[in-house]
């Protein structure tokens, strides 16, 4: 061989040895993207843990889930005088043997040592702890696969996970992920992705974090039974909802009899019974549109606004804290109940309590500001309950689960900056005006001014003497607003059929996504080509003939929670289910400073919870926040032993003039009085054994407390009186069914 060729060779053999070297040599690591999603998901920047707020854990402070790293390579680093890393002995750091519990941790065991984590962290202090390496490119976005798919019952599915950078890279985080499936009655997801089915067929998200970013995966659970038959389509829900119900293979119940039906819509539209008369003429009719002229009478009545205007008021926090408070109360509830009665459209009613001004006697939606009184609250309460997004976690610290930052919640708290209040000669009354002024609110961390923005919006340059509420409407309700909507008609799901689109019914996120989109999407359309029209809305909801399904499951469907394909029964609310009671016992229940016969579905704030025990057992809400959750609507022990023992109860039993009293004394035979008595109770007829076990029990004969015989007509009341207290204490009165 040549001397050149020798040299070639030599310079080739150096140049391959170079290349493998570098190749061999570790990769410097990041803390913002190696470190920091290690410490996430061990779950020590969790709230429980070292997120703490204000104190963090033992010393220790990291920002929640990891929002903030610059601040916690501090912590981790130059904190606590850099005790908690090593760098000659990276393994006696005490970031690891904390992690790995080989010095006593509260948290118990985070890392395995040996583990692709532990030896990470090792990497990464024996480095130097860099926190980042030059011209580190950002995270972008996360993408799961598969975004959507289907899976049997009892089925897994392993999901991949790849974090997408600025620079055009990508990486497999599968391992670094967290996976958090919505609704854990369907799906579970274990800690490296894999999914698991369970027995409830259905549309079920499965949520995944990385690095701040959201991602998910859509899960389909069909059941696969056949659908050979389903009610016929009355309209556009109908459409979405039987179409579903045939993808996934769940049958549909048929459609309700007409005694359930008068009864379902009276309680879910005007808050009551039906009367024994109102059901009689309702099942003798032999016309082909009764229903929809049942549903028609409903909403034109006062009972639809007293209704509704109760649920409104509630989760407006129309809330009375001292006897000066009566004024405004009965104002504003009065307002809302007369908006709904004239069927003011929605975004109307949003504006008038949203853009108020003056004084609450002048312009009762002022009402609303003096129960929430500082920016934070209003954007908070605003957000919530008539966007469906909730901000609060927004305030501190970027959303966990949303694309909502912290600069967007002081955007929108800015639309609320320039509300000015002065006292009136009204103890406790204030006259709100619009200050003149530039709106801006300062970013509690960065200290920048920040002008009013819609969600996800351009900033807005609103002049001085604009009040910057009146922009904020103009935002909420456009017609591609893409959350005013959807919220209005997921609540109003929710009332109707137990359970909204999207549950809870005010989270309205990505990461949240409805069990049936084309169904959303149809009913917000439908909502805001009406022109926020709310009775045309329910008139949509009640019609349908999906709203009109039996409660009562087929041998398929009994499993379903979620595809509407039988009516889901729901208790009667509390104020309901009182005036239930005093109409089929024929008693009435008093109320201060209200006149006799006051329904309780017509009381205008909170205050009387505490003068009735029945609301209070029966879980009225307080209207302290915006949140559905508020009202109780799970049974309890409490409530049945009210039923059963409560005074309040017997009296009503036991009223003079009451049912009891006047079957009792009805020149009727003994089955029509029990018939007049289950069409109070049930509207319904009773069945042929219903009417033979009562009678047999009114024939009883019975004694007073010393066991002297009641006379016959005493002994037919309380006869009366028993039979009353069995049916009031039957799911089939508890339940809207």
């Amino acid at each position: 061989m040549s001397t050149i060729a020798i040299a070639t060779f030599g310079m080739l053999l150096l140049i391959a040895a170079a290349s493998s070297n570098a190749a061999d040599a570790p990769r410097a690591l990041s803390f913002v993207h190696d470190i920091q999603p290690i410490l996430t998901k061990a779950g020590c920047n969790a709230g429980v843990c070292h997120a703490k707020a204000i104190t963090g854990q033992r010393g220790f402070r990291l920002s929640v889930l990891g929002f903030e790293p610059e601040e916690d390579y501090e912590a981790i680093v130059k904190q606590g005088k850099g005790r908690r890393v090593f760098p000659p002995a990276p393994e006696e750091s005490l970031l690891l043997t904390k992690g790995a519990a080989t010095v006593p941790h509260t948290g118990g065991k985070k890392l395995e040592p040996g583990s692709e984590d532990y030896q990470t962290l090792v990497r990464w202090i024996s480095q130097g702890m860099p926190y980042a390496a030059a011209n580190e490119p950002k995270l972008n976005e996360i993408v799961v696969e598969p975004a959507r798919t289907t899976l049997k019952v009892k089925s897994t599915q392993q999901l991949k996970v790849t974090a997408r950078y600025s620079d055009g890279s990508s990486r497999d985080v599968t391992r670094l992920a967290l996976y958090e499936a919505n609704d854990r009655a369907m799906a579970e997801a274990s800690e490296l992705g894999l999914v698991k089915t369970l027995d409830i067929p259905g549309n079920v998200a499965v949520m995944v974090r990385f690095g701040g970013k959201v991602s998910v995966c859509s899960v389909s659970v069909p059941l696969g039974a056949p659908v050979e038959s389903v009610p016929p389509v009355k309209n556009f829900i109908d459409q979405h909802v039987f179409a579903n119900l045939k993808q996934i293979g769940v049958p549909p119940s048929p459609i309700c009899d007409d005694s359930t039906f008068l009864r379902r819509i009276s309680l879910d539209i005007g808050g009551r019974l039906p009367t024994a008369e109102e059901t009689k003429a309702f099942l003798a009719s032999k016309a082909a549109d009764k229903r929809d002229l049942a549903i028609e009478a409903l909403l034109s009545s006062p009972d639809y606004a007293d209704y509704f205007a109760n649920k409104w008021t509630s989760l407006l926090k129309n809330t009375r804290a001292d006897a000066a408070d009566i004024t405004s109360n009965f104002a504003f509830h009065a307002w809302m109940r007369d908006s709904l009665l004239a069927n003011t459209k929605y975004d109307q009613i949003v504006r008038q309590i949203l853009a108020s001004t003056g004084t609450i006697v002048s312009n009762p939606p002022v009402a609303w500001y003096k129960r929430v009184k500082e920016p934070t609250a209003q954007l908070e309460d605003v957000a919530q309950l008539f966007l469906g997004v909730r901000m609060q976690c927004a305030q501190c610290h970027h959303h966990p689960f949303e694309r909502w930052t912290q600069a967007e919640y002081y955007h929108l708290a800015a639309f609320f900056s320039q509300i000015g209040r002065k006292p009136t000669a009204i103890a406790g009354e204030d006259l709100i005006f619009h200050k003149r002024g530039i709106a801006k609110t300062e970013h509690r961390k960065t200290r920048v001014m920040l002008k009013p923005a819609g969600l996800g919006e351009p900033e807005l340059d609103i002049p001085p003497d604009e009040d910057p509420r009146l922009a904020l409407v103009d935002w909420m309700s456009k017609k591609d607003n893409p959350f005013f909507a959807k919220s209005l008609v997921n609540r109003y799901w929710k009332h109707f059929f137990k359970r909204g689109l999207v549950e809870p019914e005010d989270d309205l996120r990505d990461t949240n996504p409805p069990t049936n989109p084309d169904l959303f999407d149809a009913l917000a359309k439908h909502f805001t080509e009406s022109g926020y029209d709310l009775k045309s809305l329910v008139r949509a909801i009640v019609q349908s003939h999906t709203y009109q399904l039996s409660s009562t499951p087929n041998a398929h469907n009994a499993v379903d929670r979620q595809a509407f394909s039988h009516f889901y029964p729901k208790r009667m609310a509390a104020e309901v289910l009182l005036d239930s009671i005093d109409m089929v016992t024929g008693a009435k229940t008093d109320f201060a400073d209200l006149p006799p016969g006051t329904r309780a579905i017509s009381l205008p704030d909170n205050s009387y919870n505490r003068a009735s025990p029945f609301l209070k057992v029966f879980g009225r809400p307080e209207g302290a926040s915006v949140c559905e959750c508020e009202r109780v609507s799970s049974a309890s022990l409490a409530q049945s032993l009210h039923l059963m023992n409560a005074a309040d109860v017997k009296a009503k039993l036991a009223a003079s003039g009451g049912r009891a009293e006047t079957l009792a004394k009805a020149e009727l035979p003994e089955p029509k009085r029990i018939r007049e008595l289950y069409l109070a109770a049930y509207s319904r007829e009773p069945e042929a054994d219903e009417v033979r076990i009562a009678e047999n029990h009114l024939l009883k004969p019975r004694a007073d407390a010393v066991g002297k015989p009641l006379d016959s007509q005493r002994a037919k009341r309380n006869g009366y009186e028993d039979l009353l207290w069995a049916l009031l204490n039957t799911k089939e009165f508890l339940y809207n069914h």
